[in-house]
């Protein structure tokens, strides 16, 4: 394997594994506490500009970012079908409706999105892209692009692509703005932590 194929522990892998990686038991509590987390942040709204805001696509990024790909992956998938069988898992839930009847809604994309994020901001995670200031503000902005690509595509296929940009989208951008920063930030000095206390 070359160095650009090759994949790295991630951080979850270096902090709980032994020699790298995780057993199947870490890896079903790790996807389960993962889920719950999601839950959680879909209900907390913190006070911004222009719109309040949930720290739930910074929970998707980062189990993507923390856990890799795959565990990442089958974290979100593992939220979504919590919500499929109808637990209040989702902002607005019971509320708006919930299962799969919230899921073909105007979030619907947004969710799909979820899946996309965590695993390109996990695979990237693998390469290394966590371990830099500048390469996880990238990694993060390529989860959020995933995430808007296929929310603002299925809003625009039930509302007209301009009103999904105008209210899908741009109010949305300085929150995700503040999430890429932390990000950014803390990821970077996690790694630095481990490696003076590693």
């Amino acid at each position: 394997m070359t160095s650009a194929t090759a994949s790295m522990p991630t951080l979850t892998q270096s902090m709980l594994g032994r020699n790298g990686s995780l057993s199947m038991v870490q890896n079903v509590l790790l996807a389960v506490a993962g889920s719950l987390l999601l839950w959680a942040s879909a209900k907390v709204q913190v006070p911004f500009w222009p719109v309040p805001m949930t720290m739930q696509t910074f929970v998707v990024l980062g189990i993507g970012a923390a856990f890799g790909w795959r565990l990442g992956m089958a974290t979100v998938a593992l939220y979504l079908l919590e919500g499929a069988l109808g637990l209040p898992v989702f902002a607005g839930t019971p509320e708006k409706g919930i299962g799969l009847a919230y899921m073909a809604g105007p979030t619907g994309g947004y969710l799909a999105g979820f899946v996309a994020a965590a695993g390109i901001t996990g695979w990237l995670a693998e390469k290394g892209f966590d371990r830099n200031v500048l390469t996880m503000g990238l990694a993060m902005l390529a989860g959020t692009v995933a995430i808007y690509a296929l929310g603002v595509g299925w809003l625009g296929s039930l509302i007209g692509y301009e009103k999904a940009v105008q209210f899908g989208l741009v109010p949305f951008i300085p929150g995700d703005i503040a999430k890429l920063v932390l990000a950014a930030i803390v990821f970077p000095a996690t790694w630095k932590w481990l490696k003076r206390n590693g």
